[in-house]
């Protein structure tokens, strides 16, 4: 009684110790850890356990305790409380968290009833990962017997409170908004209180929010959430004009095998348009042929003669009309060759790109940057030449004017007089009045007969040398045209 009375004391002197009115929510992955902090005064741990437990139809399931602080399970997963008592809180932890871990929990203290310190709402989601025409399925249990009893739903969050129905338990939904979506969707509810879903034939346009939840007269309730991440497989080829396109398709042979497919080309408004198709009863394209291995799962595709306006986005795809389900997302570029048109290329003659996923063949701008490249390449060099050669005959010039005018030099000296009309030049008498020398300069003669003349003066003709040196002149004889003589 004692014990009462002042745990009433303490709920009159702290009214923020009682129940709290609204829930936190932490959202968390499966395999992840959930980490929370709970207040407390000191007064209540001095006089009551503290207890974190699990809310369900109205009662507080304790997990874990102040008197016995951790849980282990055997599959490794552990839920922990610890107490900090200077800043007087208690810690929760709860690793390898589950999808059906999923629910509200609560840090409380009970006197006659349940005091909650703090409660939350945890939302364990699953996330899966898909390629395109892979399949799901995934499992959602619950243990409420209310949920046991009720209808069951597969729907998907929209947001703002709304989960548009795609599939009930019994019967289908007349609230889906997508019939293709219907038929590849598969709900069963089994004994053992676990919710089944199947989706076979996954796109793209899959990804989203999902929820297993129990359908009441007041709305859904979330059982579990799943985050649906598809990715498409996609290829990427360069063809030339004219020349054919090929490209292999792969698709799981044991599921598909006797699936029609079709190949396709992405519209303006995201419409595939049928070009060729494997079932005999449907129109094919004239330039287009296709071809299904079912031993080995691989659909073949042949374009003839492309042209630049078959670039655009294709699809390989299972065909069950009026449905189309990609298998894979092929983006080709045709570019042109240049120097000649389409028309004239010959007969036959085929551009085929690799099946697999190899670099595609250079663009037309890669073969003018080539072609460039060589002739400038050419240029250069020719410049190169050219340059050199002027240089070497420039230098032998030089060297031809530089002999010529040391011939001139020595032909002429500092001394010799101008000629006059006659061409007679005087040699110039130094001092002394000795001879010193003569130059003569012939400079033309009518004929080998005509006379030569030399004037001297008659007083050095007369006179006798001072000594017995005599000094010599030197007379040459420049090379003279001579005229014919027949």
């Amino acid at each position: 009684m004692a014990v009462e009375l002042r745990a009433l004391l303490l709920l009159f002197c702290f009214p923020g110790l009682q129940a709290q009115t609204t829930n936190a929510e932490e959202r968390r992955q499966e395999g992840s850890v959930l980490y929370l902090q709970c207040p407390y005064i000191a007064e209540i741990i001095n006089y009551y356990q503290i207890v974190w437990c699990r809310v369900k139809e109205g009662r507080c399931d304790t997990i874990v305790s102040t008197s016995s602080p951790q849980r282990v399970e055997a599959t490794g997963r552990t839920t922990t409380l610890s107490d900090d008592p200077v800043q007087r809180t208690l810690s929760v932890t709860m690793t390898k968290l589950r999808a059906e871990d999923s629910g509200t929990y609560s840090c409380a203290y009970s006197v006659d009833r349940v005091y909650r310190l703090k409660t939350i709402s945890l939302n364990v989601f699953k996330e899966v990962l898909r390629w395109e025409l892979d399949s799901l399925a995934v499992q959602c249990p619950y243990s409420s017997r209310a949920v046991a009893a009720g209808q069951k739903v597969w729907c998907r969050w929209e947001g703002q409170s709304k989960c548009t129905i795609l599939e009930k338990t019994h019967h289908y939904s007349t609230w889906s908004q997508d019939r293709a979506v219907q038929t590849r969707i598969e709900i069963e509810d089994y004994s053992q209180r676990a919710l089944t879903v199947t989706i076979k034939k996954l796109q793209a346009w899959d990804t989203g929010v999902y929820w297993c939840a129990h359908y009441r007269d007041s709305g859904l309730s979330r059982i579990t959430e799943v985050v649906l991440s598809v990715a498409k497989r996609t290829q990427q080829h360069t063809a030339k004009e004219s020349g054919n396109f090929s490209v292999q398709c792969l698709y799981r042979a044991e599921d598909y095998k006797a699936v029609s497919k079709a190949w396709c080309k992405v519209g303006a408004r995201k419409e595939c348009h049928i070009l060729a198709t494997t079932s005999s009863q449907s129109p094919g394209h004239s330039r287009v042929r296709i071809q299904d291995d079912t031993v080995q799962g691989i659909l073949t595709i042949t374009m003839e003669k492309v042209q630049a306006q078959d670039s655009g986005v294709y699809w390989c795809a299972l065909h069950e009309p009026p449905e189309l389900y990609r298998m894979e997302e092929v983006t080709l570029q045709v570019a042109k060759v240049l120097g000649r048109t389409a028309s004239s290329e010959p007969e036959g003659t085929s551009q085929a790109t690799p099946l697999d996923d190899s670099p595609a063949e250079p663009s037309s701008s890669m073969d003018t940057f080539l072609l460039l490249s060589v002739v400038l390449g050419i240029l250069l060099a020719l410049a190169l030449i050219t340059s050199t050669a002027l240089c070497v005959r420039q230098c032998r010039q030089k060297d031809r004017t530089g002999k010529r005018e040391a011939d001139d030099t020595y032909e002429q000296p500092e001394a010799t007089a101008e000629p006059d009309s006659t061409g007679r030049k005087e040699s110039l008498n130094d001092d002394s009045g000795g001879l010193k020398g003569i130059n003569l300069d012939l400079q033309s003669c009518s004929s080998p007969e005509d006379p030569l003349y030399s004037n001297i003066e008659p007083s050095q003709a007369l006179r006798k040398p001072q000594n017995k040196s005599v000094e010599y002149a030197v007379i040459a004889f420049k090379q003279f045209p001579r005229s014919d003589m027949n």
